[in-house]
Formats: structure tokens, C-alpha cells, sequence
């Protein structure tokens, strides 16, 4: 799931360098925590937050598969 979000997020981003994501989990829980550079922010949301969503049903397809469940955050940099 890291390296999915993490292909996903620095492919849409400007500074890919300082795209860094924290994984935790808890059982079959996963939650991902996606940190980008300020100016990425707007790239990675999308208008109505429709880019971040559809990155969330990416992963919740991929985790699907695996017998788990995934949360995705987009922290404030």
C-alpha cells in the first residue's frame, strides 16, 4: 500500500523528493499518512477533492485483494 500511494503521489507532484508516506497498522487495518510539499497540496487533493479520492479507491481496491482495510490522510504540511 506505501509503495502504491507513494508511485501514485509522485507522479502527480512537482517536488516528488519531498513526498513521504507513513504507514501504521492496527490488525487488518492499515492507515497511510501522505505528506507532500505545500505547493503539491492543490495536485494531490484536486478540485472537490476528487484526485485524493480517487487514490483512495485505488487503494481500497489493492487492499480488497489482500484481506485488508486502508485509510488514506493527506496531512498539512
Amino acid at each position: 500500500m506505501k509503495a502504491l500511494t507513494e508511485f501514485i503521489a509522485k507522479a502527480l507532484v512537482e517536488n516528488s523528493d519531498q513526498v513521504a508516506v507513513v504507514q501504521s497498522r492496527q490488525g487488518n487495518r492499515v492507515r497511510l499518512e501522505l505528506k507532500v510539499a505545500k505547493d503539491d497540496m492543490g495536485r494531490v487533493i484536486g478540485k472537490n477533492g476528487r484526485v485524493a479520492n480517487a487514490i483512495r479507491v485505488l487503494l481500497r481496491v489493492a487492499a480488497e485483494r489482500e484481506g485488508q482495510q486502508v485509510t488514506l490522510d493527506v496531512m498539512e504540511p
